[in-house]
């Protein structure tokens, strides 16, 4: 009698395996993610002793060339990478449904196409759709090799031989399948499957692979974390549909910088790279307004000027809101309390909003100083002072802290013409921007950034504790 294929349930969120079904999985706590898959048979006898290789250890001295890279001609996609990519390497890109993956990677491989050769595979679009963006990029006489297929084994076929291409999109990984498992593509074993043949491939013969990752509500990519873990470098597309401005993020990178970032900008002819981020990210305002401050902030390795604006208003119910674009909630929920403990404003029964300009999204704590800027500005209507920048970390005793990369962050906005600086101690150093020297008011304490809006916030901050 044929035995029966073993089975088993996984979670297709987190790749958790459970013994039977249920409808919520107790590793993420997601609800209806758990589907049954066969397994695949296992040897019958283990590993025999002394068929396998013996490895060769080597000392921690030693050296060894560089890294080639193939530029893109994108200067903001190759800053991401590091400087191009390097031949071997499996690069992930993720982002929302039409945020521009697909374009921007035409984009890169018509550039490639110059030096190397390209092939591009669809598994989601037919050829003419492909087509038909490449003819609206302007990239139609590219050289570029372009395919449609989904199946693994058919893919590693074409691609496994001398004269094969260098470089390699897959579009999307969760559309591609391995036939000999029994499970839809998409799924984790599928998926892990998938990616773990491509870059096998990619090691093997030197190709440098590009793959496309779909993300899930919360915006991870799609599939089991061990995708991420398994490529070389993972990018993160990011960008507001209501703002034409893309951010290309590295959050992993073996041969880089982590947390770099690259700017676009969608325009009909496709993403079209911006040379200067910070002067993209401020609003060009005629006069002095309350509740806006501008951050000088580091972003990877790039400083880069970002407006953060700021509304307090009358709540009209019992329980205040609390609106954050592009920032931490809890954080911004700490600059409140400290505001109100350390420095006597009354913000907890206010509605309090917070958008930083642009669509950027911003993660250092270095913004804490601005936030607190552009909130006493907007409780007092008293504009932060004309041509500052400001950053600084506020800690919960009220202490303006020192942040990293200061001569950058000074240096960018003496570039773009500012005078002035809101920043804490410098410890005696002027605070120069290139040769430009900034107007500089430093800062130990944040009732000192208070004293700063008028009469009325220093009466609040005796009155309180700080």
């Amino acid at each position: 009698m044929a035995k029966k294929p073993a089975r088993r349930f996984v979670c297709q969120s987190c790749g958790a395996v459970h013994p039977r079904w249920s409808g919520k999985c107790d590793a993420c706590n997601e609800w209806n993610s758990i589907t049954e898959e066969q397994v695949e048979a296992a040897v019958p006898a283990g590993l025999k002793p002394g068929k396998g290789r013996r490895i060769e250890f080597v000392g921690l001295t030693g050296s060894a060339d560089p890294a080639p890279r193939r530029v893109t001609g994108i200067a903001e996609f190759d800053r991401v990478l590091g400087g191009g990519l390097v031949p071997g390497s499996a690069v992930l890109i993720g982002g929302d449904p039409g945020i521009g993956k697909s374009t921007v990677l035409l984009q890169v491989m018509a550039g490639l196409s110059r030096s190397c050769r390209c092939a591009y595979i669809s598994g989601e679009e037919a050829l003419d759709q492909v087509r038909l963006r490449a003819e609206r990029l302007g990239v139609r006489d590219a050289p570029v090799d372009l395919a449609t297929a989904t199946n693994v084994r058919d893919i590693l076929a074409t691609l496994d031989h001398a004269d094969g291409p260098d470089v390699v999109v897959i579009d999307s990984i969760q559309t591609m399948y391995i036939d000999s498992l029994d499970s839809a593509p998409g799924t984790v074993s599928q998926v892990r499957a998938s990616a773990q043949e491509l870059i096998r491939l990619a090691k093997r013969r030197g190709i440098a692979v590009l793959l496309v990752g779909h993300v899930t509500k919360e915006g991870a990519i799609a599939g089991p974390r061990v995708l991420e873990h398994m490529v070389d470098t993972v990018l993160y597309f990011e960008g507001d549909r209501g703002h034409q401005f893309r951010i290309l993020r590295g959050v992993k990178n073996r041969f880089g910088a982590t947390d770099e970032i690259g700017v676009f900008e969608m325009t009909e002819a496709g993403l079209m790279q911006v040379e200067n981020p910070s002067a993209l990210f401020l609003s060009d305002h005629r006069e002095a307004i309350s509740g806006a401050a501008v951050f000088a902030g580091i972003e990877g390795t790039r400083p880069i000027l970002v407006e953060i604006q700021a509304l307090v208003a009358p709540s009209p119910y019992g329980t205040p809101r609390r609106s954050v674009i592009g920032w931490d909630g809890n954080r911004l929920a700490m600059v409140i309390a400290v505001l109100e403990a350390r420095c006597g404003l009354s913000l907890g029964g206010a509605d309090v909003y917070l958008n930083v300009a642009g669509g950027l999204r911003i993660s250092e704590p270095g913004a804490d100083l601005a936030v607190a800027a552009a909130l006493v500005s907007a409780q007092t209507g008293e504009p932060v002072p004309e041509g500052s920048v400001v950053f600084g970390e506020i800690g919960l005793s009220g202490e303006v802290r020192a942040v990293s990369q200061m001569d950058a962050r000074l240096k960018e906005a003496a570039k773009l013409g500012f005078s002035r600086v809101l920043m804490p101690k410098h410890r005696g150093r002027a605070a120069k921007g290139g040769d430009t020297v900034l107007q500089a008011t430093e800062f130990e304490r944040l009732h000192e950034l208070t004293d700063l809006f008028g009469e009325a916030t220093t009466i609040g901050r005796r009155a309180g504790t700080g």
